[in-house]
């Protein structure tokens, strides 16, 4: 059983005559290709990273920014009410803290 062709895959420009000839005298085919390599450059997981590193500092720093004026209102309210002492609303007086001597 005679194959006319190469057995597997070989590139497209070399004939089957010149496979067989290579093979009865022994001498090896190269095969030099000229592609380009596969694949996405860098830039294309760069961009995508830098930003999602900024959008993940961004939300990092509100948060922040969010909890210390939570901080700062809880430490103002806290002064207010230890300043102001028992706030009475007609008739109903309500102790905003706990006594300081107990």
């Amino acid at each position: 059983m005679n194959d006319r062709e190469p057995p597997g895959t070989l590139a497209p420009h070399i004939p089957a005559d010149l496979y067989h000839h290579a093979q009865t005298t022994g001498r090896p085919i190269v095969i030099v290709t000229n592609t380009p390599a596969q694949g996405r450059p860098a830039r294309a997981y760069l961009i995508p990273i830098v930003v999602a590193t900024a959008g993940a500092l961004g939300l990092i720093g509100t948060v922040a920014a969010v909890l210390a004026l939570l901080d700062y209102a809880a430490h103002t309210a806290a002064a207010i009410a230890g300043a102001a002492g028992p706030i009475g609303i007609g008739g109903i007086t309500l102790k905003l803290t706990r006594p300081k001597g107990k």
